[in-house]
């Protein structure tokens, strides 16, 4: 007699392990002179997914599926039949409860990072930072991309087509922090945008500094060999010497490459007279792509993460705003990039994530990042060698006659 099987999960398919609750409050179908929208909320069932909870808002074209559990981060998104996401080593999404970030090596964060739009902050978003005695003082990139948020409400507006998940997020410690997140995550039934509204406070008697960085991740099909970013920025600079040795072709890609060491690159965006920034990636035809837009008075820098591994060890391209570099906080905190917030202040964070099904839109998107320029009359400027203001990497690495 042959063996027999019955499989209750795979660890492949992710989606099918989604137990959708049709009893949810969040279980809507709404009617809107725009369109239908739906929203729907589950939470995932075994492994290290067990009790992730999720939300899908949808209209007739695109979802976007968001993880309340893990700091409102933007698990997938499809548009079109296109897929936004990227292949990462960790299958997740992955339970905070087993995601150890204050690990002593201070990178427990990437045991858990596989979300195609991940926060980072809201205390700290860059590197690893240790005191002299070697203890961790600062995770990479902080705490709240793990911090489960706590209210979850769903607000509509019919006549606009508008649907907005809202949620507060607190990011707290005993005598050192407490900062509060309100998110509202909004969809439109016309249209395919994705916006992130976050609003941070600061809810000490006592004056605070934060950061946030927005972690947003692309793989295939959106990427591939001879994919490019184009991105409206005054200054660009390598991280390291690493990074310098593509300079030229810093906005480019090569497809999925064994052993390729990631290469990051920061930057100064310019705006549009909105104050928006943009940036765009694009494939090689120029099908398909994703748009970034942000708002530079509270996300002044940005920053690409070029990592062209083999698509199973994590090939991606990380296209992010922030309030400062990724660098150690201490590092940055010297330098004036910090969000200095007084008691009860408040500071608010806009991006828009626009997904590109067609070589009409990704030409639209393209004229938009030229008109930036035109209006500025302003050139990238690209340096042979990286600036020490920029990344503690070049500071530590200076020769001496250079004053470091």
């Amino acid at each position: 007699m042959p063996t027999e099987s019955i499989v209750l999960r795979t660890i492949d398919d992710r989606e099918q392990r989604i137990e959708w609750d049709e009893s949810s409050p969040l279980h809507l179908t709404i009617e809107t002179r725009a369109g239908e929208l739906t929203i729907r909320k589950g939470v995932f069932r075994g492994g290290v997914s067990e009790g992730v909870e999720i939300v899908r808002m949808a209209n007739s074209r695109m979802h976007v599926d968001i993880l309340p559990t893990r700091g409102m981060a933007i698990w997938r998104m499809q548009a079109n039949g296109v897929r936004y996401q990227w292949q990462s080593p960790v299958v997740g999404p992955v339970h905070p409860n087993y995601v150890d970030v204050g690990e002593p090596s201070g990178v427990g964060f990437l045991s858990g990072f596989d979300e195609l739009v991940a926060r980072c902050g809201l205390e700290s978003n860059g590197a690893p930072e240790h005191d002299a005695n070697g203890q961790l003082v600062h995770p990479l990139h902080g705490h709240i991309a793990n911090t489960p948020a706590d209210a979850l409400s769903v607000e509509f507006d019919e006549a606009s087509g508008r649907a907005e998940l809202v949620a507060e997020t607190i990011e707290a410690r005993l005598f050192v922090k407490r900062f509060r997140m309100r998110t509202r995550v909004r969809i439109h039934a016309d249209r395919d945008d994705v916006e992130l509204l976050d609003d941070v406070t600061n809810e000490l008697s006592t004056p605070a500094s934060m950061q946030l960085l927005y972690h947003i991740n692309v793989g295939a099909p959106v990427l591939g060999k001879d994919a490019r970013l184009n991105v409206a920025v005054e200054e660009v600079a390598p991280r390291n010497d690493h990074a310098a040795e593509e300079i030229d072709r810093w906005e480019r890609f090569d497809g999925p490459t064994s052993g390729y060491v990631e290469r990051v690159y920061f930057a100064k965006p310019c705006s549009d007279e909105s104050g928006m920034g943009h940036a765009m990636l694009a494939d090689a035809e120029g099908a398909r792509g994703l748009s970034v837009r942000f708002r530079t008075s509270t996300l002044p820098w940005f920053v690409l993460w070029k990592n062209c591994a083999e698509t199973g060890d994590g090939y991606v391209a990380g296209i992010e705003p922030s309030t400062n570099f990724p660098n150690p906080r201490s590092f940055e905190h010297e330098r004036g990039r910090t969000v200095n917030l007084g008691p009860g202040e408040t500071e608010s964070f806009r991006v828009t994530l626009s997904p590109l099904t067609t070589a009409e839109e990704v030409q639209q998107a393209d004229e938009a990042i030229r008109k930036i320029y035109e209006d500025h009359t302003i050139e990238v400027n690209t340096f042979n060698n990286p600036r020490a203001d920029w990344s503690i990497e070049v500071e530590n690495n200076a020769p001496e006659s250079e004053g470091n």
